[in-house]
């Protein structure tokens, strides 16, 4: 049974950080691209993050690149999210989400998916 556990949100002052993360069991996991996804209350699930099998290639929402980082630990089978610079428009709950062939930008063409953590920034 695949599981994506995600840890980390909690409530933050604008411009302080955050460190996500995300711990996947029962999937080969190199072999899946990992991203982040988060929805805002009436809003839709947006893409913020993804990184390939490998790590070697990453992308990132417009709004978060340069503040945000993606990495992966394929011998721990974990995936992290650094959030700098938080702004109160980050706020949502954050997703974790793994695919054997995907759209990054497109959350349902992945396979798997955390129940998400959330982060709130005050302004």
């Amino acid at each position: 049974q695949v599981q994506l556990v995600e840890s980390g949100g909690e409530l933050v002052q604008a411009g302080g950080s955050l460190r996500l993360s995300c711990a996947a069991s029962g999937l080969t996991f190199s072999y899946y691209t990992m991203g982040w996804f988060r929805q805002a209350p009436g809003k839709e699930r947006e893409f913020v993050a993804a990184i390939s099998r490998s790590g070697v290639f990453t992308r990132y929402l417009e709004s978060v690149k340069g503040r945000f980082t993606i990495s992966r630990d394929n011998a721990k089978n974990t995936v992290h999210l650094q959030m700098n610079s938080l702004k109160p428009e980050d706020t949502a709950v954050y997703y974790c989400a793994a695919g054997r062939s995907v759209s990054e930008l497109s959350a349902n063409t992945y396979d798997y998916w955390g129940q998400g953590t959330q982060v709130t920034v005050s302004s």
